[in-house]
């Protein structure tokens, strides 16, 4: 929002007498003294008025281990939700920025800072994920090629981006994908007829799940951490 509109929302001021305001230098954001109406300012930044504070909003970031079993939800008629295993009176205002699926493990995120989380999960981003995968059968030979080419994926009519596999052991991988379709890894590895039998999830970008955490643990996210996205 423009600051000059959050003024007009958030005090008695006519539109004039908030010009006036910033050209005197009554107005500050985030410690300095602002005369430009136009300046863009989010929910995340402090504001004062003549010395005044209109608005001081804290951010909160988590990294959470998800355990398998718990839905990646706010609320679920069934399960177990990811925002119910951080304690109550931490919950209010967070959303995930991003999901796993219900039996899907690892490295998980929530917040309150919307720009941020979209910054994480916007479709046109191209910040990796890295998972490490189980299978039910030998991983194909050739799927270190194939996946680095790309799938087709004939329901949405897409390709899927390059994406690039560590091979660990004949049933256990490491793959690494650049964006998040609906069942993405499991479908990948399904173009050989080949099960997802386990997932875990062990980064975003630079961000590695801390290995102190235990499944269902969570911490908040470092201000270098914050700074990743």
């Amino acid at each position: 929002m423009r600051l000059d509109r959050f003024l007009q929302l958030n005090s008695p001021y006519s539109r004039q007498q908030i010009k006036r305001l910033l050209a005197t230098g009554q107005v500050s954001v985030a410690g300095c003294f602002v005369t430009e109406g136009t300046v863009e300012v989010d929910r995340f930044i402090r504001i004062e008025l003549e010395g005044r504070l209109l608005q001081e909003a804290q951010g909160y970031y988590y990294m959470l281990y998800k355990p398998a079993g718990v839905v990646s939800a706010t609320e679920h008629p069934e399960h177990k939700t990811v925002l119910e295993l951080l304690p109550e009176n931490l919950r209010d205002g967070l959303h995930l920025a991003g999901r796993l699926d219900l039996k899907t493990t690892g490295l998980m995120l929530l917040t309150n800072d919307g720009n941020w989380s979209r910054r994480v999960t916007q479709p046109e981003s191209t910040i990796p994920k890295t998972y490490h995968v189980t299978t039910k059968d030998h991983v194909a030979v050739e799927a270190e090629d194939v996946f680095s080419r790309g799938i087709y994926f004939s329901y949405e009519g897409i390709t899927t981006r390059p994406a690039t596999l560590e091979r660990i052991d004949s049933c256990h991988s490491r793959l690494t994908i650049h964006e998040g379709r609906y069942h993405q890894v499991k479908r990948m590895f399904g173009y050989f007829d080949n099960e997802v039998t386990e997932l875990h999830r062990e980064s975003i970008g630079d961000l590695i799940l801390d290995p102190e955490l235990k499944m269902g643990d969570f911490r908040p996210l470092t201000a270098a951490e914050i700074a990743l996205f």
